[in-house]
């Protein structure tokens, strides 16, 4: 688990599939100032190789990612400058 602060923002992508996860994913990083974290909950392969390789692309810092006990992955991800 994550012993950290909170995130400033936290979206669920549970319920999308690719490309619309990284989609959600990047918007809402957009939205964010430089430095801020993001929580992303997200759920299934294609989503946990796919999303934090895209954040990483696009400039972002991937902090961490967590599975809970029912699959659901968290992704911790800092916007980059």
């Amino acid at each position: 688990m994550f012993h950290t602060s909170p995130p400033d923002r936290t979206i669920d992508i549970t319920a999308d599939i690719c490309p619309m996860t990284f989609v959600r994913t990047r918007l809402a990083l957009d939205g964010m100032a430089p430095g801020q974290i993001l929580l992303v909950r997200l759920r299934g392969d294609e989503p946990v190789r796919n999303v934090p390789r895209s954040a990483e692309e696009q400039g972002h810092t991937v902090l961490g990612m967590d599975t809970e006990p029912d699959g659901t992955v968290l992704l911790r991800l800092r916007r980059g400058g």
